[in-house]
């Protein structure tokens, strides 16, 4: 394990993966060829199920502290209310949508990387590489113009949404782009009834305006401005489409940001090939509707982190790498349909169609079912693996998870630097029988299953791997042995 992995790209995926490896004691470089971190706010949400991994990662209080705590979301048209989703139900100890700034998320993400000894290279550049089977030699341009090739154990793209390494794979960025555009403020926002701590979306015959609190006086205002070339607006603008579309009275002032930007539906097929992966937006791009892209991305790393630890421990074989793909590019499928969807509700144009969609939402939203539902969904903990080839057996008959769901009672896994397994059981000799025939993967303890009757293997990203009858010890073997390494 003397080779690194090389972590290109410093936004919050890239340190994100730099964090899910250097946990485990994986030696990691991240570079990026920027020469010091956004200021930007840019991607402002942070999910339920992402606060929930990085908790396990020991960072998720610094976020907690740091963030603002929205509770619902809103839906209107004019001064009528349409809708409004609490997240107080949702069924996390994270139970609000974090509302911080992405540079205050890298700024936090960097600094607990720091604690693993691991430092971002700034103003350095991946230049080319090219797979040789063995490892991945890697050409690295330095400020100034100094030259650094690097041979590494892996290479992953976190570079983004024009990523040079999946250009220089040759991979397919397969999707379209839609054809209307945006146009974004973040600014002072006074005289509203919008709750301070509370996106609110408002419709219009028009288009949509939409109000995301970034602190309790400060929001970003984006609003679709039509199938026009792209332009960056200025306050009058944005005030004169507030006027029209949003609550009365809003006045906007102090803008620190304003910008515009086009919505692009794209993914790979693959997000590995060889030595080289792709996480983030070099994987996928979406609507921003949902607040989903960063936190898809950094869920990409924390997949990845622990089955990358493991092979590169020799306590897993390398198979174990085919289901990153498999899992995490379905996960995207359905963010790229779902997000799609409800930027086309958002966009639609027609006086009937507007009243039929206002209807529907305004009756479908007072059902607490759809709510939940839709919070729940939101908040990324509905977000799992049905398909993946790592699953074994079935919860059927079981009060619990089914293979590839999440673990709800929550677990850190990791001990002693290496990704563990972990096992729910009432079958105590079977539990220690298991640990000591499968030791480099299962950590010495045991948690409590939600069903007396049932075991449950627990992979260490907080995911279901196997689920057995509570005297069926064959079917959590055979998942763990086809794992093991050689």
């Amino acid at each position: 394990m003397s080779e690194p992995v090389l972590v290109t790209g410093a936004g919050p995926v890239g340190l994100t993966m730099a964090i899910a490896l250097a946990r485990y004691g994986v030696p990691v470089r991240v570079i990026d060829r920027l020469a010091t971190r956004t200021t930007r706010s840019r991607a402002l949400a942070i999910w339920p199920r992402t606060l929930e991994l990085l908790d396990a990662a020991g960072c998720a209080d610094a976020f907690v502290a740091a963030g603002l705590h929205a509770h619902a979301v809103s839906l209107h048209t004019g001064n009528t209310t349409l809708a409004r989703i609490p997240f107080g139900t949702i069924a996390s100890s994270f139970n609000y949508l974090l509302m911080i700034p992405q540079s205050e998320t890298e700024r936090l993400l960097e600094e607990h990387l720091g604690t693993f000894g691991v430092m971002v290279e700034r103003a350095t550049e991946l230049t080319d590489f090219v797979d040789r089977g063995a490892r991945v030699t890697c050409t690295l341009t330095h400020a100034q113009g100094g030259i650094e090739v690097l041979e590494a154990a892996w290479l992953i793209g976190c570079d983004g949404a024009h990523s040079f390494v999946r250009g220089r794979l040759g991979l397919v960025f397969e999707g379209d782009t839609l054809p209307t555009g945006f146009v974004i403020a973040d600014a002072h926002v006074a005289g509203s009834a919008i709750p301070p701590d509370e996106p609110a979306i408002f419709w219009h015959p028009d288009g949509a305006v939409m109000f995301f609190p970034i602190s309790h006086d400060r929001s970003r205002i984006i609003a679709d401005s039509g199938p026009v070339p792209l332009h960056r607006p200025d306050l009058e603008e944005m005030q004169a489409i507030v006027d029209r579309r949003g609550p009365d009275g809003t006045i906007l002032s102090d803008p620190v940001w304003l910008s515009d930007f086009g919505v692009n539906e794209r993914m790979v097929r693959d997000y590995r090939r060889g030595r080289v992966f792709l996480a983030g937006d070099a994987a996928h791009v979406h609507s921003p509707a949902g607040g989903q892209g960063m936190n898809t991305g950094m869920q990409d790393a924390f997949n990845l982190g622990w089955k990358l630890a493991l092979v590169e421990q020799r306590r897993a074989r390398r198979s174990l790498l085919d289901s990153y793909s498999i899992e995490r590019s379905g996960v995207a499928r359905q963010i790229l349909s779902d997000s799609g969807r409800m930027t086309r509700v958002v966009l639609l144009r027609g006086h009937l169609a507007q009243k039929i969609r206002n209807f529907i939402v305004k009756q479908g939203f007072r059902i607490p079912a759809i709510r939940h539902g839709m919070a729940n969904r939101f908040a990324g903990i509905m977000t799992g693996y049905p398909d993946s080839p790592l699953n074994a057996g079935s919860s059927r008959g079981l009060h619990g998870p089914e293979p590839g769901q999440r673990w709800v009672f929550g677990h850190d896994g990791a001990g002693g630097g290496i990704p563990r397994f972990v096992l729910a059981s009432t079958d105590n000799a079977g539990a220690r029988a298991m640990i000591a025939r499968h030791s480099s993967l299962l950590a010495p303890r045991v948690c409590q299953p939600p069903d007396e009757n049932g075991i449950w293997l627990i992979r260490p990203d907080g995911y279901i791997a196997a689920v057995a009858r509570s005297t069926n010890w064959t079917i959590i073997d055979m998942a763990l042995t086809g794992i093991t390494a050689d």
